[in-house]
């Protein structure tokens, strides 16, 4: 650690003690769903519907990949790929049931259950469940092996690169408790630094991965489109709109049926909170009688 006077820190005089010890009112705006142990909390069963394949998810960046990907398989024709989609409501702390933590130790959405096998497979981790259903269903993910290898380079680019976009620009600038000047600074820095990565690719490429819309595409989308239209209220500040190449993508993406319905899916407020059939889609946009 290096040396630092301790009047300069956050709190003033703080000093990391020699063990760590759990502070349940410290996390802010997520304290109340977050502890350093995992495991169940309730014993609760989750919903199962009609269909092989069961996604308990909520309408976040990490959900929204998984939607997306199973709206474009339909889309393209797979009729294998209908789903039920059940909302994890992750602040209620849904994620913690003894279902949900039995598909996903890890109690993180979004987790499925692929029920078309036997054993029944579960998955979690959204970048493991966008290869699972690229392979299961040969359609997103190029066989050529340049091609390949390109497109898992950019989807664990996402993987890896995104926690620094979310649990740290985004928890320090919208969620903490309070600013923190450094933090925002780090992370910003780096948020940027990404975004320009992204941009300078789609500069070269029609889609990340090259020629052909991917995994990739779908998982990275929901990331970083996410702050171009504003996420975290911090479009302004990253100055987001600088990025032409990624608007220019974006605006690609957003016509597509696939893209459009991914995006509504496991959305309590101003989406689907289920979705058990594609006929729920018209419901929603149905356009108001009068």
């Amino acid at each position: 650690m290096a040396d630092s006077d301790p009047a300069n820190n956050q709190p003033a005089g703080y000093v990391p003690p020699s063990v760590w010890q759990w502070d349940k009112g410290n996390g802010g705006q997520f304290a109340n769903i977050n502890r350093p142990i995992s495991g169940a909390t309730s014993d609760k069963d989750l919903p199962v519907g009609k269909h092989p394949l069961q996604l308990y998810s909520m309408g976040t960046p990490n959900g929204i990949k998984v939607t997306i990907l199973l709206e474009e398989l339909l889309a393209a024709g797979y009729s294998g790929a209908e789903y039920d989609a059940w909302l994890i409501k992750i602040g209620d702390g849904d994620q913690f049931g003894s279902g949900f933590v039995s598909v996903n130790p890890n109690s993180k959405i979004p987790a499925m259950l692929d029920r078309s096998t036997d054993p029944q497979t579960r998955l979690f981790e959204s970048g493991s469940i966008l290869f699972y259903l690229a392979e299961k269903f040969g359609a997103f993910l190029p066989t050529e092996h340049y091609k390949r290898a390109e497109t898992m380079n950019w989807l664990m680019w996402q993987m890896g690169s995104a926690p620094f976009v979310g649990g740290g620009f985004g928890h320090f600038y919208a969620y903490a408790p309070f600013k923190i000047e450094y933090a925002i600074n780090r992370y910003a820095m780096e948020t940027k630094r990404q975004l320009h990565v992204l941009d300078t690719q789609l500069g070269k490429t029609e889609f990340v991965a090259g020629d052909d819309y991917t995994i990739a595409d779908m998982a990275i989308y929901p990331w970083y489109g996410g702050i171009v239209n504003n996420a975290y209220s911090a479009a302004e500040f990253l100055s987001a709109g600088d990025y032409a190449n990624i608007r220019r993508w974006m605006d690609q993406l957003e016509a597509r049926t696939g893209v459009k319905r991914g995006r509504l899916v496991n959305r309590a407020a101003d989406g689907l909170a289920e979705r058990h059939d594609a006929s729920d889609f018209d419901r929603l946009l149905a356009p108001a009688a009068g």
